[in-house]
């Protein structure tokens, strides 16, 4: 540089960043919507036996007759296993349609196996829908706090979620009509609503039967169609199971089903029940994803369904899972401190707890691990960074034991945390997490 020169003179550069994978610049845009979670290193920690964890959403299936389902395997193997183990249909083997029939039944649907797809479990089920529909740039209308597994695949296919109030009763007619008319005056294609009207995951709130007949009234109205999730309908742990969104409005319900609650989720089949249309267009879907869903898994729970007392099974799951949802309230009840409010499941895994003094759920967790308790932050289950103040505590898998251990423990930590607040005059974070403050994807 010569006496005369400045650094303004020389020739601006321009920065490149680095990265170690050779084929960066070749991945789809789309792919920027899957991030990996800050927070997984966590929860390897908080698999440790001396971590009580209530984030995952994993089944408790240590009740399961493994017996019996040994029995029908073995069966299965030496009687048709050569067609078991066969490629099969795209849409799904007749005879577990038909079985996916009569459990759909218990919940006042009258389906026809002909309009059921099967799938590599009910989340494909919905990546699958949201393909079909979903170009980048639709919206998507989702419950407040919505499933995380959800919200991921719509990020995937590059939706926009736009989430709709609720209350106590579940999703808020108005609200949905609101949100719905703001987003197409502003020339925003709506697709469908995603709800999960039983037991949501993460909130716990069921929608009343009256609350469900208005939603599928203002549906219809506004001409949204309705994808209803139902992992948890069977798992009502307080009465008999509500009837579906399906069965008061079969032709503009999607519904996505599931054994992975009510028997296990190891075998991976789910299904999507659609009006004919949209079933013709899902099987095509399915075909170009995995050329058919496994069909040894197919005629697996099919033999179960047919030859055990599945029934008899869920009422038991029912009987385990009381006792948990009812040691984790009374442990709340009995632990938590003053202003800290959560839901009340009527069934499913899932309350949701809302911590006062504008505690930061994300930013807690790594305290409450050192603690040796686990939960997951509100935070996952919004697209738009809401949820610090929320936490969504698991009561399926833990013992009521441990399930009280861990409660006790929480409370500690949100007291500790509630004290340096008071003491410091330290205020709630300003900013918004990203979504990517949640479960890693075996923590449903």
């Amino acid at each position: 540089m010569t006496p005369h020169e400045t650094q303004h003179d020389q020739p601006r550069q321009t920065r490149v960043d680095t990265t170690f994978d050779h084929f960066h610049d070749l991945y789809a845009v789309r792919t920027l919507g899957l991030k990996t979670s800050p927070v997984r290193a966590l929860f390897a920690v908080a698999n440790r036996p001396e971590v009580v964890s209530l984030a995952g959403g994993m089944p408790n299936i240590a009740d399961l007759p493994l017996d019996v389902v040994g029995d029908a395997i073995r069966d299965l193997i030496g009687t048709r296993g050569t067609q078991a183990m066969q490629y099969g249909s795209g849409q799904g083997e007749p005879e577990i349609r038909e079985r996916i029939c009569e459990v759909m039944s218990v919940e006042g649907i009258d389906a026809d196996p002909d309009d059921v797809t099967v799938t590599c479990g009910s989340q494909q089920a919905l990546d699958l829908v949201t393909r079909i529909f979903c170009d980048p740039g639709d919206v998507v209308m989702a419950e407040s706090p919505s499933y995380v597994g959800a919200l991921n695949t719509f990020a995937s296919y590059q939706a926009e979620v736009i989430h709709v109030g609720m209350d106590e009763q579940g999703i808020d007619p108005e609200s949905l009509r609101e949100k719905v008319s703001g987003a197409r005056r502003a020339g925003k294609k709506v697709k469908f609503l995603y709800t999960i009207p039983n037991h949501s995951n993460p909130s716990g709130i069921s929608q009343s039967e009256q609350r469900r007949r208005e939603l599928v009234e203002e549906a219809r109205r506004l001409d949204l169609l309705v994808i209803e999730d139902n992992p948890y309908g069977l798992l009502n742990l307080d009465g008999e199971p509500l009837p579906t969104l399906r069965s008061m409005s079969p032709d503009n319900v999607v519904y996505l089903g599931s054994f992975s609650k009510t028997f296990a989720p190891g075998f991976r089949i789910g299904w999507a029940l659609a009006p004919r249309f949209v079933r013709e267009r899902l099987v095509l879907a399915q075909e170009s994803a995995t050329l058919c869903p496994p069909v040894f898994s197919q005629f697996a729970v099919a033999t179960y369904l047919a030859n055990w007392d599945w029934r008899g099974q869920v009422r038991s799951f029912i009987d385990m899972y009381r006792e948990r949802r009812d040691a984790m309230l009374s442990a709340l009840a009995e632990h938590m401190p003053e202003g800290t409010t959560w839901t009340r499941p009527s069934g499913g895994f899932f309350v949701w707890l809302t911590m006062p003094g504008g505690l930061d759920s994300a930013a807690m967790l790594p305290r409450a691990v050192t603690e040796l308790v686990a939960y997951t932050p509100g935070t996952a289950f919004y697209a738009d960074g809401r949820g610090q103040e929320n936490i969504r505590l698991s009561y399926c898998y833990p013992t009521p034991e441990r399930i009280e251990v861990g409660v006790d423990r929480l409370a500690g930590v949100i007291r500790r945390e509630l004290d340096i607040r008071a003491t410091f005059g330290v205020g709630a974070s300003s900013g918004r997490h990203p979504r990517d403050m949640g479960p890693r994807p075996d923590s449903v």
